[in-house]
This record gives structure tokens, sequence and C-alpha cells, in this order.
């Protein structure tokens, strides 16, 4: 822990409202070390078990987690407002930031055009009595999905991939479920599943897709829901191929007990076809965002399922946020009609095919195995990523460690291409060849 930070309480409410209250201002940095129980209920002066119901109460949360002999530590990704400054590594001055995993704005649709004829069109302002779907919307949706062989009868909108997977999981699941998730998987799902109160059991992942074996295991454990990624696998580039949805499907079937979520938040950027799991058990959702091919700001997504489930995510949203704006709706309408659009994101999907698998074969021809079959993302396993990441940077490179994204899985960093230019491959595949060897093999050699 901060040797500059104390906490205080004499009440386990009051105990996690101190360690919170460090999270949020910077003074508790993630990775810190909390005290042991014993010895901050010594400190205190109060009971282990008031330490320990503090601790729990954090780790419910999703603010800290516990590794037996580690101790407790803050979660790399605490769902607190903090300074940002405190949870990300430091800017790298002249250097190529390849970490944020986002979307190349030099190749996202312009929006000004759309919004120019939706400003000439949109005719009065509406209500609070609206439709949670445009009709409009909902007809070419499911055109979209059943292309892809995804069930689309019942349909909603929400406000993006993971408010859509939030929904899902409040609406299932209680504090203390289980809930199977890819190992690596999306950073954002792991800390959106630990802020519910849920708990997660990693599935290791190949390069197609959930290993049937994981999942099998998964379900021993007792998990009650499976989150999927169909394509674009964040941060392995994984895609579920039909072999390995088929074995999926046979082993899911039925299960009653268990919410099946699929993620396809790349949508158009990923150039392999689908393989729903959509229907191998009763309860399900398969889930479109909208905001990697054509922009992050547009937060909406597409939600199918099963009537039971489509139904409580958008009786929820009723009482809550109520509907996903129709001039967003409207906005999304207009970027699916144009073909120019089409044209452009097609576009930028080869574009990131080309710098991914560009990147993928440097680095092979260097005799590191890498993986990224689909998506923006490279996953290249490294001995130690604390030393891979240092020595990238010293090199000019910025990359994110897998440790944001693995649970048990091994070490490794992300690359995200689209913020490289394909001429800057063989530099990186250098760089990146270099750091995970080391210092520490230097005088091996």
């Amino acid at each position: 822990m901060a040797a500059h930070y104390q906490v205080v309480g004499s009440t386990s409410a009051a105990i996690s409202a101190s360690v919170e209250s460090g999270i949020r201002t910077g003074d508790l940095a993630a990775g810190d070390a909390l005290p042991a129980v014993r010895a901050l209920a010594a400190d205190l002066g109060v009971s282990p078990a008031t330490v320990a119901k503090a601790y729990r109460e954090l780790r419910q949360r999703g603010l800290v987690t516990t590794a037996g002999r580690h101790g407790t530590r803050v979660r790399p990704r605490p769902p607190v407002a903090a300074r940002r400054a405190a949870l990300l590594p430091p800017p790298l001055t002249g250097g190529r930031d390849l970490s944020a995993g986002q979307p190349d704005p030099r190749l996202l649709p312009p929006l000004g055009p759309h919004l120019a004829a939706l400003a000439a069109e949109i005719g009065p302002p509406g209500g609070y009595a609206t439709d949670a779907v445009l009709p409009d919307l909902a007809a070419l949706a499911r055109d979209r999905l059943a292309a892809d062989r995804v069930p689309a009868a019942e349909l909603t909108v929400t406000g993006g991939a993971l408010d859509g997977i939030e929904r899902l999981l409040a609406a299932h699941l209680r504090p203390g479920d289980a809930v199977a998730v890819e190992d690596p998987g999306w950073a954002n799902l792991l800390d959106l599943i630990a802020a519910l109160g849920l708990r997660t059991v990693g599935v290791p992942v190949d390069d197609d897709g959930p290993t049937v074996g994981g999942v099998r295991a998964a379900l021993a454990a007792g998990v009650r829901a499976l989150v999927v990624t169909s394509r674009a696998q964040n941060p392995t580039g994984a895609a579920v191929t039909a072999d390995r949805a088929d074995a999926l499907r046979t082993l899911l079937a039925g299960r009653a007990d268990l919410l099946l979520i699929e993620d396809d938040h790349a949508a158009e950027l990923a150039r392999v076809p689908v393989h729903p799991l959509a229907g191998a058990t009763p309860a399900w959702a398969f889930v479109r965002s909208v905001s990697k091919p054509y922009g992050p700001d547009l937060r909406l997504a597409v939600l199918a399922g099963d009537e039971a489930t489509v139904a409580r995510v958008a009786g929820r949203a009723r009482v809550g946020a109520g509907w996903v704006s129709t001039v967003l709706q409207r906005l999304v309408v207009s970027l699916w009609r144009d073909p120019a659009t089409a044209g452009l994101v097609r576009r930028a999907a080869d574009s990131y095919d080309r710098r991914r698998d560009g990147l993928v074969a440097a680095l092979a021809a260097r005799g590191v195995a890498a993986h990224g079959r689909t998506g923006i993302n490279v996953w290249v396993p490294v001995p130690d990523e604390t030393v891979a990441v240092t020595a990238l940077r010293d090199a000019g490179w910025s990359l994110a460690p897998g440790g944001l994204y693995r649970i048990a899985a091994a070490p490794a960093v992300r690359v995200s291409v689209s913020a490289l230019d394909e001429t800057d491959v063989p530099a990186l595949a250098d760089a990146l060849t270099a750091a995970r060897k080391g210092p520490f093999l230097t005088h091996s050699v």
C-alpha cells in the first residue's frame, strides 16, 4: 500500500469507505496492496472479522481483488471515478501509443452529412411516450442479423455492447453468481462483472474461440452465465469457427440454468462469417454494437434474444433510462442505408486486416508466435510483461500489459493495430522480438 495513505475507520462500512476514498483520490493506485486483515485490525483496534467484512464488501463492488498469498490489492481498473493519471501509465512522449484499442479515426465514416440530412427531415420534437426501438431500425437490424443466421424476432436496443451485457446480467443473475468469461478477455467486462458483485470463472480461449474443455469445466463449476465473443475477440483476435460453434452448441443444448450471451462488438469490421450459438440455450442474447465500425461516440447496440430475456432488458430500461435516443437511432439507420458508408467500412476492415496480418506474419518470421485472426488487436505472449512493456517504451512503443485482460492465462502484451501504419510493422516486430528476450537473457546468449 502507498506509504502515505492510512486506512481509517472503526466499522466495516467506514473502513471500506476509507479505502474507496483513497482509490478515488489516487492515493491508492491500481495494484497497490492493502494491509493484511490482522495487521489492519490491530492498527485500527477492531476485530479481524470487521476488516474481513470491509474487504469482502470492496471485492463485491469490484474495487479490490484477493489473490491468496499475494494478499488484497486495488484492481487494475476499479469502478470508481478516480483521477485518470493515477490509473493510466504515463504518456509516451514522442512515441507511438498502440495501447488504446480504439478504431482508427482516419477510417471512421464522416457523420456530418448524415446529421445535416437528419436536421432537415427529423420533424417536430418527440416526447417521453416514444417507442423504444424505431421501426426502421428494427427492420434493418433484423435483416442484418438474419443474414448471419441470428434469430431476431425479439429485439431491443441498448446504449452499446457493455450496457446491453450489464442489463442482461442484472436481469438474470444475483450477487455472488458465477459468470464464465474468456481468459484472456475484455477488461471492461471483467470490471463490470466485479462491480455487479458477480464472480468470474475463466475459460481458456484459442484462435477458434472459447475451448470446449474450458466451457465444460465452467459448467461443472456452476456458472449461471457464459459470455462468448463471436469474432474480433479482445484481446486475442479469436473468432468462433463453424466446428467450434457446433461443439459448443452440443455442449450447451438445453441448459435451462444458463444465460448465453454472444458479443459481436466488431460487426462489419470482422471479415469472417459469424457462427452464432443463438438458441442453444433457452435463455440467450446476441449483442451487436455499431461503435467499432461507425464510431465510438455512437452508443448503440442491437440486442436479440429469446422473448423472456429481451422483455426483461426492455422492461428494465423503461423504468430507468427509458430508451436509446431516437436521434441516435435515426443516425444509425442513415449510416446503414448509405452505400458509400458501407464502402468506407469495408475499406477500414481491409486496412485492419493488412496491418494485423502483417504484424503476425512479421513476428512469425522472427520466431515469435502471436495471435490475431480478426479485429484490431494482436496478442503477443511474453515471458515477463513488466520487462517487455518497459523495453518497448524505451524503444518508443506503448503497448497494453496483458495483466489487464488475464485471469489465469499466461503473460502477454496487447498491440492495437489501429494506430499502426503498415510501414511501421517491421520496426515494431523487431522491437517486440527484442523485448521478449529482455535484459535478463542478454548475458546468456
